[in-house]
């Protein structure tokens, strides 16, 4: 891994919105994907992107943000269910409950 190694991780300085965008990003792409193995990987930075998000927003009282959260895992959930993971799917919808 050559980033990992020379630089760190910019994600770190992502505002809340930049972050929950980027999840979004990688959300759109994993909708994308044709390969269900690239559209998995995706989905779980998906979820990183998210948990960076919900870290700086627990105790933020912006409801736009928990909206945004709480939509973000729903089409996770959404998308992999269709991808058979029902499991997994089931966790997100209730993920979102806590945010919504």
């Amino acid at each position: 891994m050559v980033f990992g190694s020379i630089i760190s991780s910019p994600r770190a300085t992502l505002s809340l919105q930049q972050a929950l965008h980027l999840a979004n990003v990688y959300l759109e792409n994993a909708r994308n994907a044709l390969d269900p193995s690239i559209a998995l990987v995706l989905c779980h930075d998906t979820e990183l992107s998210l948990s960076q998000v919900k870290r700086a927003a627990k105790h933020s009282e912006d409801t736009t943000m928990h909206e945004g959260i709480a939509s973000v895992y729903i089409e996770l959930g959404e998308l992999l269910d269709t991808h058979g993971h029902k499991n997994e799917a089931q966790a997100f919808y209730k993920k979102s409950i806590k945010w919504g």
